[in-house]
């Protein structure tokens, strides 16, 4: 079992920028893929970003593409979103999640593990 804890979130202005930082634990980080999603109030979970478990073949929403950079640190076991020129529709709480072995997809069920979330909010 790997548990993932989500860091980072917060409230910030329109064009205001975050990082967020996602540490997992309980299995060799290298084998992981591992993503981000997020889920605003009313709405279903969507993909945002995911990364393979060497850091290559990075992968994002069209919605985020350019704005938003995901990355991560095997060393410190840990991933990042860092989130560039925020929108309020950006505002959403926001989840990381890993899959043992394969490329980072797009598809929530894909992966095993799921960290709590960290809301971030986006003021107009």
């Amino acid at each position: 079992q790997v548990q993932m804890v989500e860091s980072g979130g917060g409230l910030v202005q329109a064009g205001g920028s975050l990082r967020l930082s996602c540490a997992a634990s309980g299995r060799t980080f290298s084998n992981l893929a591992t993503g981000w999603f997020r889920q605003a109030p009313g709405k279903e979970r969507e993909f945002v970003a995911a990364i393979n478990g060497r850091g290559g073949s990075p992968n994002y929403a069209g919605n985020v593409k350019g704005r938003f950079t995901i990355s991560r640190d095997n060393a410190k076991t840990t991933v990042y979103l860092q989130m560039n020129s925020l929108k309020p529709e950006d505002t959403a709480i926001y989840y990381c999640a890993s899959r043992f072995m394969g490329d980072g997809s797009s598809v929530a069920g894909n992966y095993d593990s799921w960290g709590q979330g960290t809301q971030v909010t986006v003021s107009s």
